[in-house]
């Protein structure tokens, strides 16, 4: 536990880990597949950056949205880690250098999308890398989107066969009971380990009102909250 929290410290600046994190850094630190449960807000990023960087080799991240993941390059980089991420709109060159990159040790991180992972530059290169963890970002859209539109979140688990020993790690805020199953399942998860936190929000609340004139009332509204 200490490593986790030495690594926190340095890189984030803080002196502890939010609920669960710390447990779930420490699942992933020692090698076992999880999936993590965590609400909107409550810190999933740090639950496999810390890890990633407290074992040896590149972490993988896989994540649907490039803004995310180009938000997470950018926070990392400002940290002082090597992170990149293969988007499109990248040329042949670019794609193939960062590959390399990371091939050779030159990168902590590596962030791209479903699709990306399916092709056949990337599935060369990737049987080459040193990788320590297989990140699967929002993880949900396996279920509810791998069916439909993206079904390239089904192919996710192919990694595995490439270099079946590196954990897993999938997160997401969103899962419903079939579609917690249905990741386990679709990723062919090693016994995970499951995290889930709270999804209560005590700091939020929320009022129903009938309303004949929705603009005065939201005006009226306005006017009589304190701004702070």
């Amino acid at each position: 536990m200490q490593k986790s929290r030495d690594i926190l410290k340095k890189y984030w600046g803080f002196d502890q880990f939010r609920p669960l994190q710390e447990e779930i850094s420490e699942a992933v630190i020692n090698g076992h597949d999880v999936l993590a449960l965590l609400p909107t807000g409550g810190g999933k990023s740090i639950c496999f950056q810390v890890p990633g960087l407290a074992r040896e080799g590149l972490t993988l991240v896989i994540s649907p949205l490039i803004a995310l993941m180009q938000d997470q390059v950018e926070q990392l980089e400002k940290r002082g880690i090597r992170a990149k991420s293969i988007v499109s709109g990248m040329s042949y060159r670019e794609i193939d250098l960062t590959l390399d990159n990371a091939r050779f040790g030159g990168l902590d991180f590596l962030y791209t999308s479903p699709e990306r992972v399916q092709s056949k530059l990337f599935k060369e290169r990737f049987q080459l890398m040193n990788i320590g963890l297989i990140v699967v970002d929002e993880a949900h859209c396996i279920s509810e989107w791998g069916h439909d539109f993206r079904p390239s979140f089904l192919a996710i688990k192919e990694l595995r066969k490439l270099q079946p020993r590196i954990p897993v790690i999938a997160l997401t805020a969103t899962a419903t009971s079939a579609v917690r199953q249905d990741i386990l399942d679709q990723l062919e998860l090693n016994k995970p380990q499951i995290f889930e936190a709270s999804f209560i929000r005590s700091n939020l609340s929320y009022e129903c009102y009938v309303s004949a004139n929705k603009s005065k009332d939201i005006i009226d509204f306005c006017q009589t909250v304190k701004c702070r």
